[in-house]
């Protein structure tokens, strides 16, 4: 606020009486104001305007109080990382304990005969599905399950050799699986449990150079008439699997 002279200051530009001797009456159409009253309206007005230009929109007036927002925590994000496969299907494996899993040429099982470390051990399945066994000899295995071998022990030991056995067969490793055809490497490859054919073709040194790269053909063992099925890269691999990688013409 300014002085501008006797009697009157400037209020943000706009002058103002400071000296309350000096209020009268002024005439306006007929009738009569205070200029006091005036002088007030006029401030009042000025604070609203000044208030009113400092606001922005989108903005709470000055008057009210800013509410606190507390940050939130963040949370793992289900959404796929750049770079980052995203696996839509689960791998299924193929355990010891598979239940529907038949036992073939190749595979190694053990066998656990309850109070009976003589006859419990390992044993690898012959060319024929077969095995020896103490006291009762060769066992035909092939095409049976773990739990359909667990019967036919005891029929063998029980009566001659065992009131009561309790017999547990599980496979410890499974047959290999083969590839042949356009590929970097040919041969028997171990069987692990989840893997694709195109992982078992990488396991092998990847596609030859005249390698078709979209399928392969594969004989299943347990096919009595092995026959060539055709089948994606992205199927998985069966124990004792003949796998063959065609070759393109051109």
């Amino acid at each position: 606020m300014a002085d501008t002279g006797p009697g009157v200051l400037v209020f943000r530009g706009n002058p103002v009486f400071s000296d309350m001797s000096k209020f009268k009456y002024h005439r306006d159409e007929g009738r009569h104001f205070p200029v006091a009253i005036v002088v007030c309206l006029l401030m009042s007005l000025i604070g609203v305007n000044s208030t009113r230009a400092q606001y922005i929109p989108g903005q709470e007036w000055p008057s009210q109080q800013a509410q606190v927002q507390e940050p939130q925590s963040q949370q793992p994000s289900d959404q796929a990382v750049p770079g980052q496969e995203v696996l839509t299907n689960p791998i299924p494996a193929l355990s010891a304990s598979d239940t529907t899993y038949k036992l073939d040429s190749g595979d190694i099982i053990r066998i656990n005969v309850f109070n009976q470390p003589d006859l419990s051990g390992e044993f690898q399945l012959d060319g024929n599905g077969q095995f020896v066994m103490p006291l009762i000899g060769r066992i035909d295995a092939q095409d049976r399950t773990s739990a359909e071998l667990e019967i036919l022990l005891v029929e063998r030991l029980r009566p001659d050799f065992l009131v009561n056995p309790r017999i547990f067969v599980q496979v410890l490793n499974y047959r290999p699986y083969y590839l042949i055809g356009e590929i970097g490497a040919k041969g028997a490859f171990p069987y692990v449990a989840g893997m694709t054919y195109l992982y078992a073709i990488v396991k092998a040194g990847g596609f030859g150079y005249r390698a078709k790269k979209k399928f392969v053909y594969v004989i299943r063992s347990d096919d009595p008439e092995q026959k060539e099925i055709k089948l994606g890269l992205d199927e998985y691999v069966q124990p004792g699997d003949i796998i063959r990688i065609p070759e393109r013409l051109f």
